[in-house]
């Protein structure tokens, strides 16, 4: 095949001030070798063409999503809300040069003499398609549906905004040629049959669920309509695909290691991202966790106290469980919590040293290790310079499992046997006891019902076995970069405001927070109690270096003095369309709430 030559393709000047901006750079042929009318004529040119949208779609680092559960150390505009938040000139995800790259293939692909490559490309394109609306719908709600190459004199550059329901039926017409048409056999850095279906139980849970807890009625079909969606397509991965949970009977340690090894787990990896270090391909997963100069993130108080006891009661059930030590509360849990954060016993992978949670990293002292590799791995050179390889997720088979016992929860039809092929599998990995939903139906917990730590909207028969699948995913799925859809689609946005302090201090001492015997910590209350500098040891002043919601005690509270403006129910759920857009196009109307003076 003739050399391949990166060259720009400059999308029309309309079509760049009405949102189709970008200037893609696309794999063609110089034109000075082969005309336009010449290329997609193989597979080769056809997967070559399709490349670029695997790097332009998919999340390269979920793990840095900030939310109720994990906050940095400066706060995303989302968490401060309010005046924030504003309407951008330009940007804000609404982005459409890589739908007109799909388009392009789908518009050509019919050249190629491999009739067998043709219905894969075509299948590999729209099930990009779908993953593309299914972003957009996220985002802004009610976008345009475009199926088709545009130019400058095309009316549909100001065409008004398709309803959802035409997009969601365009989205499924798409995934659904897409599940007939790709490849059934493993493939984890490729699209396949069995990412279609992911991606389809993915959106339409997203969907149903959205409508359901937003009440919104929109002419077509209903929330259940998209709820069975979401579990006969989890369902046909659950019982015909070639996935499972991966365990090697290690409950202590298989979790943690599924995301720590550097490539990804084709047992349980539907689809993910390849990282290599060898070839320059790098994430900063490591480098998030565990070094000052990236964002310091920690996981909330909030957060940690929903993980379960070991023996699958309730932390939040137990007498003083508020004002529990670090030491104390991280005793017994789901093995996931140790397997999430540095708590007492911690050690780098492979390495014996007890680490504590660095409170200058993490500032809520609940230090992420997930993802984290070992500190061996690439000569040592991820520590230092904060490189990772690590692959990342994209479709994983627990979220499909998940996905099914929450559709199958929210239309009322979840049974105990749904529970045992779905939720039950998480658990037996980290040697937790099985979900029992009438157990859970009969008695609701009380904390993740609650408007100031959980979801004071859920109700009806399977409120506690909701609650309790939510749980489950929050846990399972963190930082995979789902979180705040979740919180959209459930209406849980006042979650954003919900507490976002650490761990509980009682006051000033010494503490040993790694579990080896020995002091780590001093917290002291003035400059004149400073102890001397011990080796090993971090020293705190008491309302300077380090404040507690209580003053001399209480919980970690770094964020205290962040203006936090409170999450917007009636706009924040959706994006605003930039003024240019819409300056551009006047029959683009604006979300509700949102402000860009244009009067229209």
């Amino acid at each position: 095949m003739k050399t391949m030559k990166k060259i720009s393709i400059i999308f029309s000047v309309i079509l760049l001030l009405t949102g189709f901006a970008s200037c893609e750079q696309l794999d063609l042929i110089p034109k000075d070798k082969m005309s336009d009318q010449d290329y997609f004529k193989n597979a080769t040119e056809l997967e070559l063409f399709s490349n670029p949208f695997y790097n332009d779609l998919l999340d390269k680092s979920p793990f840095d999503e900030q939310s109720d559960v994990i906050v940095n150390a400066i706060l995303d505009e989302i968490l401060i809300g309010g005046q924030r938040r504003t309407v951008p000139a330009s940007g804000g995800g609404w982005n459409w040069g890589t739908l007109r790259r799909i388009n392009t293939l789908l518009e050509n692909v019919d050249r190629s003499e491999d009739k067998e490559a043709v219905v894969k490309y075509t299948a590999v394109a729209r099930f990009f398609r779908a993953y593309f609306y299914f972003d957009k719908v996220q985002r802004f709600g009610d976008v345009p549906w475009y199926d088709k190459q545009l130019n400058s004199t095309d009316e549909d550059l100001y065409k008004p905004r398709d309803s959802r329901e035409l997009i969601m039926s365009k989205m499924i017409e798409d995934i659904d040629y897409a599940i007939a048409n790709l490849p059934s056999g493993k493939s984890v850095y490729r699209v396949n049959r069995w990412s279609a279906l992911a991606l389809k139980s993915r959106f339409t849970l997203f969907e149903g669920t959205y409508r359901k807890y937003h009440n919104l009625e929109i002419e077509g079909k209903d929330y259940k309509y998209y709820l069975d969606l979401a579990a006969k397509s989890a369902l046909e991965i659950i019982e015909k695909g070639p996935y499972k949970i991966h365990s090697t009977g290690n409950p202590d340690k298989d979790y943690l290691m599924l995301f720590a090894t550097p490539d990804a787990n084709t047992d349980e990896y539907i689809l993910a991202i390849k990282f290599d270090y060898a070839l320059g391909i790098r994430n900063n997963a490591s480098a998030y966790t565990l070094l000052t100069s990236q964002g310091r993130p920690g996981l909330t108080r909030k957060f940690v106290n929903s993980y379960l006891m070991k023996d699958g009661s309730r932390f939040t059930d137990q007498n003083g469980w508020e004002v529990m030590s670090f030491n104390e509360e991280t005793s017994d849990r789901d093995p996931r919590l140790k397997q999430s954060m540095r708590t007492p016993g911690y050690t780098r992978i492979n390495k014996t040293t007890m680490l504590a949670p660095e409170l200058e990293v993490a500032t809520t002292g609940y230090q992420p290790v997930k993802f984290v590799q070992d500190p061996a791995s690439n000569s040592g050179n991820n520590d230092r310079t904060g490189s990772s390889d690590v692959d990342m997720p994209v479709f994983r088979y627990a979220e499909v499992l998940l996905n099914y016992a929450e559709a199958k929860a929210e239309l009322g039809t979840l049974n105990q046997n749904d529970i045992d092929i779905s939720i039950k599998e998480l658990r037996d990995r980290v040697g937790m006891p099985n979900l029992n939903m009438a157990d859970v139906n009969a008695n609701p917990d009380e904390y993740l019902s609650s408007a100031t730590y959980g979801y004071p909207n859920v109700s009806g028969n399977n409120k506690g076995v909701i609650l309790e699948i939510r749980r489950e995913r929050t846990i399972e799925l963190l930082q995979e970069g789902l979180r705040f859809a979740d919180l959209c689609r459930w209406k849980s946005g006042k979650s954003i405001d919900q507490p976002i302090t650490g761990a509980y201090f009682e006051g000033p001492g010494e503490y040993d927070l790694s579990g080896d015997g020995n002091v780590d910590l001093i917290l002291y209350t003035s400059e004149e109690e400073k102890p001397a500098e011990r080796e090993g040891v971090s020293l705190y002043e008491l309302d300077k270096d380090l404040i507690l919601t209580e003053g001399t005690k209480g919980y970690l509270n770094y964020h205290h003095n962040a203006e936090r403006n409170g999450f917007n129910e009636e706009r924040d759920y959706l994006y605003p369309i930039p003024i240019d857009e819409r300056t551009l196009n006047p029959n683009l109307t604006q979300n509700y709430g949102w402000n860009d003076g244009l009067g229209y």
